[in-house]
């Protein structure tokens, strides 16, 4: 878990890498799609982690042939993420690097997630003082998979890519991770995810 000692910059997930918050989305996702009466599909849910969820009602629409509004969906979905969002616990392994490392390199979180919903992870947490820069599905930057997001953080933090350290739990994140040249911790090789 502990980052290469090459490391001048760590870039953090947020849901699943930093705060449990996989189980409370996919309630969230659960209660949204059956809400508009479409049918929820864990796997589908699960499996698109680390996505903007626009994009995800987006290629749900095209697996299962539906027409849901990603507009109304997500704004439901926020919206059940929100008054259910003090059951949000960091996760140990993860949290741990971060207060070991405060005030000695920069740090960052970099998310598919909301600036809402991350900041409320993080406030809950009491782990949103503790980075430099906070970058989310909200800023105008092309998402993980494409490693802009990561190379967008580095840039801000002033630090070469090949000097930073993503610690990541989704597919998605792992590859823009790589595609934007940097090191990577996979964190589901340290926690348990449900």
């Amino acid at each position: 878990m502990q980052p290469d000692p090459k490391a001048r910059a760590l870039l953090f997930d947020c849901d699943g890498t930093l705060v449990d918050t996989m189980p409370l989305h996919l309630k969230a996702w659960e209660y949204a799609i059956n809400f508009y009466g479409y049918k929820f599909d864990y796997d589908f849910f699960f499996s698109k982690k680390g996505m903007p969820s626009k994009e995800i009602i987006k290629l749900y629409n095209e697996q299962f042939g539906a027409d849901a509004d990603p507009e109304k969906i997500v704004s439901t979905k926020n919206e059940y993420f929100r008054q259910h969002a003090d059951s949000i616990k960091p996760i140990e392994p993860v949290a741990s690097v971060v207060y070991e490392y405060h005030n000695k390199l920069p740090m960052a979180v970099v998310s598919g997630g909301s600036k809402d919903n991350v900041m409320q992870s993080l406030v809950v947490t009491g782990l949103d003082k503790y980075f430099d820069l906070i970058v989310t599905a909200d800023d105008n930057i092309k998402h993980k998979p494409a490693p802009d997001i990561f190379l967008y953080a580095a840039e801000k933090l002033s630090v070469e890519p090949e000097y930073c350290v993503v610690y990541e739990d989704g597919d998605f994140g792992v590859e823009a991770a790589k595609a934007a040249g940097m090191m990577i911790v996979d964190v589901r090789d340290f926690i348990e995810v449900e």
